[in-house]
């Protein structure tokens, strides 16, 4: 009886842990396959940029940050970023302050060669912000992702406690076997099953990914009172700069460069936010590889005397996080793998539905069969399983 005990317990995890999460996860299954392929589908919205590039040489980055507040003189210059995928585009984040909010933001694309405006984005609004914003938080802000964490929790414990009951169901039978001569529920018990089995390293992957993706903000406020406090430090009495009497930024992007040769320029924070100090800029420096391109690296330089202050690698929780997000979305390995990922998000969407089905089913289980599990009366492991299921 104790096996018997045990498969119920497992079972009772698998049920309620699966019904909790499973309106969730259909919506993040819909939600997530447009994403998979954003960059391909907003190829179809860009805008070509009409100041097109008549040589290699690249704008300063001063001038292009003093055209940036042309466009929106109201504002001040929080970040400067770049995308490996636009090498002829520079963008500005520009918000009403320093310390606004995190969604308190303008993006202007400037171009890269004449440091002339191409595009001022809206990143607010459209098909794309608005599967983004239901898939990562339900337009909830921090709770919406920590609540949404928590449904990843739920589907995790769901996929281990699936595959502990499918164990012992699979003893009698070939892998992959569908029994069409039994009932309708038997069969897509199989189905159910089968597809599980079938998509359990990706689903357990992806689920995992995106418990770790919706800890961003805590991670990284993790960071910004470890690591970064750290670094920042000895500055921390130290006054905020004048604005206008900030180093140049192109030449501080230069010591930043001639510190790690082999890393590229991926953000600037300027002093005052929140990824740096009042006294730094923080330029944040990728690598070249596939994998390296997706860890940062700070360099923290002095934004009155432009010297190098500290530069060092992130802590592991935060490379984990940075290295989870594109493992989540399939965006490792171009075209063909967004494609698998978008296949087997489908088929854990038939698995949501099948999981359903069969609760739905059970509901109207024969009672006598419960009966006899209530009254401990011996049934075999093989019986117990497929009603219980």
């Amino acid at each position: 009886m104790a096996s018997l005990k045990s498969v119920k317990r497992w079972f009772w995890w698998h049920k309620w842990s699966s019904l909790i999460c499973t309106i969730f996860l259909l919506l993040l299954c819909l939600t997530g396959l447009p994403l998979v392929f954003h960059e391909e589908i907003e190829h179809f919205d860009k805008k070509e940029d009409a100041h097109a590039a008549m040589s290699d040489e690249k704008a300063s980055l001063d001038l292009i940050l003093k055209n940036g507040l042309k466009v929106q003189p109201q504002k001040v210059t929080r970040f400067v970023f770049w995308d490996e995928e636009e090498p002829e585009a520079v963008y500005l984040s520009l918000s009403d302050s320093l310390m606004a909010p995190p969604d308190n933001f303008k993006i202007l694309q400037m171009n890269a060669h004449t440091g002339q405006l191409a595009e001022q984005l809206k990143v607010d609004e459209g098909f794309m912000y608005i599967m983004l914003r239901l898939h990562t938080d339900l337009f909830a802000g921090i709770p919406g992702k920590l609540f949404m964490g928590l449904m990843g929790i739920l589907f995790v414990i769901a996929i281990i406690s699936g595959v502990v009951l499918y164990g012992p169901i699979m003893k009698k039978y070939d892998f992959g076997m569908i029994r069409n001569d039994r009932s309708s529920r038997l069969k897509w018990l199989d189905m159910h099953n089968l597809l599980g089995i079938v998509a359990l390293v990706w689903t357990f992957v992806v689920g995992f990914t995106g418990v770790i993706n919706t800890l961003s903000d805590v991670i990284l406020g993790l960071w910004q009172q470890g690591q970064l406090a750290e670094m920042t430090a000895p500055y921390r009495d130290e006054k905020a700069l004048n604005p206008d009497s900030l180093y140049s930024l192109d030449r501080a992007a230069e010591t930043a460069i001639a510190a790690a040769p082999s890393m590229k320029l991926a953000l600037v924070a300027m002093p005052g936010t929140a990824f740096t100090s009042k006294h730094h800029y923080a330029f944040f420096m990728r690598g070249n590889t596939p994998l390296t391109s997706r860890l940062l690296m700070p360099a923290l330089i002095d934004a009155k005397t432009g010297k190098l202050t500290d530069m060092r690698s992130m802590p592991w929780y935060v490379n984990t996080l940075f290295l989870s997000e594109p493992l989540h979305f399939g965006d490792y390995g171009g075209l063909p793998l967004k494609i698998i990922w978008a296949l087997l998000d489908i088929v854990t969407i038939i698995i949501l539905i099948t999981g359903l089905y069969l609760w739905i089913s059970r509901l109207k289980a024969n009672k006598a069969q419960i009966a006899r599990l209530e009254q401990k009366q011996p049934v075999s492991f093989k019986k117990v399983l497929d009603h219980e299921i």
